[in-house]
């Protein structure tokens, strides 16, 4: 995905995600809470790495999945070394796909059919899904085989997780998926499918800021109702999802 138009959206995006660097410090110290030094985790929608880069700092050993040019071609040349990147989306089976991409707003490019789902609602009127391209596609499941089952998944797929997830056929210690109160069906169907998979308890993360924001992990039925109260106004975030051993 080559033009002014793309680069001007990778250097929006690097704005957002690095112009704050007390944010990533917050982020890896957060990570750090969760999880053990040595522990693999996949970055599922890496975009522009800020959230490998953070899982790294936190002593974890980072699998980074992200398919959307110009951005794949950014972390080939900056991530560190001993970060692995596939160049690849993640959904139900392997195969390819047809992302459709905002150029300026590459945040919100998506294999889920975004732009009719939400184009117009509120957050997203001024986005314009203006680009296709064909992706490769993998699945959690060919992921583990390669590198090992993770203690962590991150997944952010812009409405997409619930079929990420379908290509996961075990739990995993701990996931977070992206909710997005303009598409409530997509994190639903992604609650549903964790909670089919094994004993999961949720807990929830606002936006950016790297804090839970129950003090107790929430049941999935909790969840969900939690999830069918949320307006467009309350803004996106992070479902977490951890296996629960008792």
């Amino acid at each position: 995905m080559s033009g002014l138009r793309a680069h001007l959206g990778l250097a929006r995006s690097l704005a957002i995600y690095y112009g704050r660097p007390w944010r990533q410090r917050r982020l890896s110290r957060f990570y750090a809470g969760l999880l053990a030094p040595g522990d693999l985790a996949f970055d599922i929608g890496a975009h522009v790495g800020n959230r490998s880069r953070a899982l790294r700092a936190a002593g974890a050993r980072v699998v980074a999945l992200e398919p959307q040019a110009p951005f794949a071609g950014f972390l080939r040349l900056t991530l560190p070394r001993d970060i692995t990147l596939v160049e690849a989306a993640a959904g139900a089976r392997p195969g390819t796909a047809e992302l459709a991409v905002s150029r300026l707003h590459p945040t919100v490019s998506s294999l889920a059919g975004l732009p009719a789902a939400v184009g117009g609602a509120e957050g997203f009127a001024h986005v314009r899904w203006d680009a296709r391209q064909r992706v490769a596609v993998t699945t959690l499941d060919a992921l583990i085989a390669a590198h090992g089952l993770p203690a962590f998944v991150k997944i952010d797929v812009e409405g997409f997780e619930a079929e990420v997830l379908a290509g996961l056929s075990q739990p995993v210690p701990l996931l977070a998926v992206e909710y997005l109160p303009q598409l409530p069906g997509a994190a639903r169907a992604a609650v549903q499918r964790l909670a089919a998979l094994g004993p999961y308890r949720f807990n929830a993360v606002a936006g950016e800021r790297p804090a839970f924001l129950w003090e107790r992990w929430k049941t999935p039925g909790d969840t969900l109702a939690w999830l069918a109260g949320r307006t467009p106004a309350e803004g996106s975030g992070d479902l977490y999802a951890r296996r629960d051993s008792a």
